[in-house]
């Protein structure tokens, strides 16, 4: 097909290709072969369409003053390499002097493309880089950074790459400049990846505007929780709390069907509602949280009563609240040698748990696990699953957990206490507790650590270091007269 475009002097736009084949290791089978009148060789836009839209090869040919056609400046796209370049150009040549097999060039070209992504051996389906605008300390990004490859992890995605960019603010429509995606999307086309997971919360403008830039699939921190909270919720509360959330974050994103929505559908992100998301006009999606926000009132008043009834036989309750992966779980499995599953991700226990707990003095508590805290909870799953962590209101004493092999645990203390201050509960009675110190090699360090943050030190999975915690539970209950 030969089409011919008019433009001026600076611009010419281009149709939507949309029509044309895209596979991942697949160029577009389109070329682009335009005039520079004012003599320029390839532009940075030039380059920049041939990325984004996949093309074969790009050419500008010179117009001369006389207004023939001058020398052709031709550049295509080349697979990951060492010096890590995105194009190759080709010697500029008159276009009667192009002489070339392009059919077995590009044939070549693709071979090489697949053969590269072979070579990583990755199965998963979706193949992510992560994406970071840092306006702070560069540690705070890094962070950040780590704990959104650990969600990533969590849901299933193989990560790629992950891009760290400092900005002074954020760009309103990007998040992170067009020069920087632009840059993002070469390398992605380059090493195979097909989703780009942002490391904030994207307004509805800004996932149209990433998502129209680029046929690559766009999401944001906010999407890979709810996706983590799909796959975990197992319960019929926890499945209601997480398709309210889906729907509310959903709701100021039904704008149109265009190609950014359609990128939003189905795999990460799209788990549980997001299936038929286009389908679900604002009305419905409405009526829907209407119907969900009433199930979770009559699951609240069926909480009172079960509440109603352990006060009656006058048992204290215990909490543990702590962040994602702080070994929560654990804990309980080993206060209770109950067998709540435990694993060494974010998120393993999503519905709470709760079991009975004998102390040595033949006394006896209702000791409860509560879904793991995150650092900016989406604020749909916070309104959502409030009526979870209202459980907390009930709880005599809350039991912090804290992973202190964590590098970043006063991040974590910070975004619990921060969440507990939302819910009004940071004045109710707390014990801070350092988990896995058998895995803490400074043993003096984390004495001062104990001291400093007024925190018990033990390792859940060693029950030898548990009677210290029991007896300071034990303690505050019994100066409580809750028995």
């Amino acid at each position: 097909m030969t089409c011919v475009i008019c433009g001026n002097r600076r611009e010419i736009v281009i149709p939507s290709l949309e029509g044309f084949r895209s596979a991942e290791t697949r160029l577009k089978g389109l070329r682009l072969i335009h005039t520079h009148l004012d003599g320029d060789k390839l532009t940075r836009d030039d380059l920049t369409d041939l990325a984004l839209l996949r093309l074969d090869l790009v050419s500008a040919i010179e117009v001369t003053e006389e207004g023939l056609p001058g020398r052709m400046h031709t550049a295509h796209l080349i697979p990951e390499n060492p010096g890590g370049e995105h194009w190759l150009f080709i010697e500029p040549v008159f276009p009667s002097e192009m002489d070339m097999d392009f059919t077995g060039f590009i044939q070549s070209l693709e071979e090489e493309f697949a053969k590269r992504q072979r070579l990583r051996k990755v199965e998963k389906s979706d193949r992510a880089i992560l994406v970071r605008v840092e306006t702070g300390s560069p540690l705070d990004g890094e962070n950040a950074l780590a704990e959104l490859r650990e969600l990533a992890a969590t849901s299933g995605v193989e990560v790629f790459d992950s891009v760290m960019r400092h900005r002074n603010k954020f760009d309103a429509k990007y998040l992170i400049g067009r020069g920087s995606l632009s840059e993002i999307v070469i390398g992605a086309l380059q090493i195979g990846a097909n989703l780009l997971i942002f490391d904030h919360e994207l307004t509805p403008a800004q996932i149209r505007s990433i998502a129209d830039f680029t046929e690559i699939k766009v999401i944001d921190r906010t999407q890979l929780i709810l996706d983590i909270f799909a796959q975990r919720a197992h319960s019929r509360e926890g499945k209601i709390q997480v398709e309210l959330a889906q729907l509310k974050y959903l709701l100021p994103r039904l704008v149109t069907k265009n190609t950014a929505m359609s990128r939003l559908t189905g795999g990460i992100g799209g788990r549980g509602p997001g299936e038929t998301k286009l389908e679900i006009n604002r009305r419905r999606v409405r009526e829907r949280i209407g119907r969900l926000d009433k199930d979770l009132v009559n699951i609240r008043k069926g909480r009172n009563q079960r509440r109603g009834k352990r006060g009656k036989r006058m048992l204290p309750v215990i909490s543990i609240i702590g962040y994602t992966n702080a070994g929560k779980s654990t804990l309980l499995n080993a206060l209770t040698k109950s067998k709540v599953l435990t694993e060494n991700r974010l998120f393993a226990t999503l519905d709470p748990k709760s079991s009975r707990l004998r102390f040595p003095r033949d006394t006896e508590a209702i000791i409860t696990d509560t879904v793991g805290f995150i650092r900016n909870l989406p604020k749909e799953l916070f309104s959502a699953f409030r009526a979870t962590l209202e459980e907390l209101r009930e709880a005599d004493i809350l039991l912090h957990v804290i992973d202190v092999t964590n590098p970043d645990f006063e991040g974590h203390i910070e975004a619990v206490e921060t969440i507990l201050d939302d819910l009004d509960l940071k004045q109710k009675d707390h014990i801070r507790v350092f988990n896995k110190e058998d895995h803490f090699p400074d043993k003096t360090l984390l004495q001062n650590l104990c001291a400093r943050f007024d925190a018990l030190s033990i390792s859940a999975l060693k029950p030898e270091t548990l009677p210290p915690l029991l007896k300071k539970m034990e303690g505050v209950i019994s100066r409580k007269s809750l028995w």
